[in-house]
């Protein structure tokens, strides 16, 4: 599998770029759009089912909700609700922010290892309307184990957070690596593009629809093998959806235009996450998100010369408006990605299996909580993890907000 050696002098000779550039893109690729909405009467009814299935346990554990939410004094609760608790964890740094909360470095008291904690600020949740995406993210991390996706380990919530407990995966972002060597050689984006194409194929086989394809949410680890990460727009989908969410630069034109959409979506975006690697930039970025969608629903991209034919010919069948003839998305599926002609050199087993050589090893110290590879953060001082009592505007009085929460303990 020769062609999928690295090419040392553009990955191992990293070239440092701003901060600035890289907060822009971030800001700019975090703007997610429309809160989710019932999608069809047939999911209409299983949530009145749920409900009524939850409602049943919200009343038995009634008495010591209203007992939590009359106390008139905060304190720090050594029994949150779950599997875990703060208890089981000592927290260490910062390892990313974002619209609803931190996610840090955590050590387990227990058995020493290193974990990422995503904390989820239930307020902001519930005003920017992502509770269902939030649930839907804690169904699809437990029903996906695969080795190309980050694994969570379990969840547990106090009065104002949610918790997340997932594998920490140190080698930082494919984002970041991108930016430093401003492209990637044909072989190397190949390498992390396969390894992609399994994590996507295996979850559409499970019927989830990920949607926020993108090299942020695409971590190394320690070998250099990617984990893909935060899936929070994750669905599970047997048909098809209608929910305007995403990345722009990422965003199929099906979406854009608010039409029912399925895992299409997915290889649309894959085509883009392939272009970017191949050329450092993404073809329909413009730094108004308005205009980045009319630049997708024209379609028109220029590609650079110095692209090959097999891939210019991947790139163009899978960034396709039409549907019937994007890759993936035809009577083979996920075969014809995979069997692609710029393809050919890769054993899929192998890749599978991780017995390929990596084309970059992250430049890290494995075992020992090493987060060298990950940007500084402001520390808040101020956190409010494990606090009880008042503060709970989402106890008793907010009924049908326990009911959507209530799932997320283990």
């Amino acid at each position: 599998m020769t062609s999928l050696e690295p090419n040392e002098n553009s990955i191992k000779s990293l070239n440092d770029i701003s901060l600035e550039e890289m907060a822009q893109r971030q800001q700019q690729q975090n703007i997610y759009v429309s809160p989710p909405v019932l999608e069809t009467q047939k999911e209409q009814e299983q949530e009145q089912q749920q409900l009524l299935q939850l409602l049943h346990q919200v009343q038995q554990n009634e008495s010591s909700i209203s007992s939590r939410s009359s106390s008139k004094h905060l304190h720090r609760d050594t029994t949150t609700k779950g599997k875990y608790s703060l208890n089981d964890f000592q927290i260490l740094r910062t390892l990313g922010t974002g619209s609803f909360g931190r996610v840090h470095l955590a050590r387990s008291i227990h058995n020493g290892r290193f974990y990422a904690m995503k904390t989820l600020k239930k307020e902001r949740v519930v005003n920017m309307k992502q509770v269902e995406h939030t649930n839907d993210e804690r169904r699809m991390l437990k029903l996906a184990q695969h080795p190309f996706i980050i694994r969570m380990w379990g969840t547990f919530q106090d009065c104002r957070n949610l918790f997340m407990i997932m594998d920490y995966i140190e080698g930082g972002e494919l984002f970041s690596l991108l930016r430093k060597s401003q492209r990637f050689p044909t072989p190397v984006a190949k390498f992390y593009a396969a390894e992609v194409f399994l994590a996507i194929e295996y979850l559409h086989r499970l019927d989830i629809i990920y949607r926020d394809l993108k090299p942020e949410n695409i971590l190394l680890d320690k070998n250099g093998h990617i984990k893909l990460t935060d899936f929070g727009f994750a669905k599970e989908v047997s048909d098809v959806t209608y929910t305007l969410c995403g990345t722009p630069d990422y965003i199929a034109p099906e979406v854009v235009a608010t039409k029912p959409y399925n895992k299409s979506v997915d290889w649309w975006s894959f085509g883009i996450l392939i272009f970017e690697m191949l050329t450092g930039y993404t073809p329909f970025y413009d730094p108004t998100p308005m205009k980045t969608y009319e630049n997708i629903l024209n379609g028109t991209i220029t590609y650079p010369d110095y692209l090959p034919p097999d891939i210019l010919d991947l790139l163009q069948k899978l960034i396709v408006k039409d549907l019937t003839k994007r890759l993936g998305n035809l009577q083979n599926g996920s075969d014809d990605v995979k069997n692609h002609p710029w393809f050919k050199e890769v054993i899929w087993e192998r890749l599978l299996s991780r017995d390929i050589e990596t084309p970059y090893e992250p430049p890290i110290t494995s075992g020992v909580g090493d987060t060298s590879q990950f940007d500084r953060y402001p520390e808040d001082k101020e956190l409010d993890y494990g606090i009880s009592g008042v503060g709970d505007p989402y106890g008793n009085n907010q009924i049908n907000y326990l009911l959507k929460y209530i799932s997320l303990l283990d």
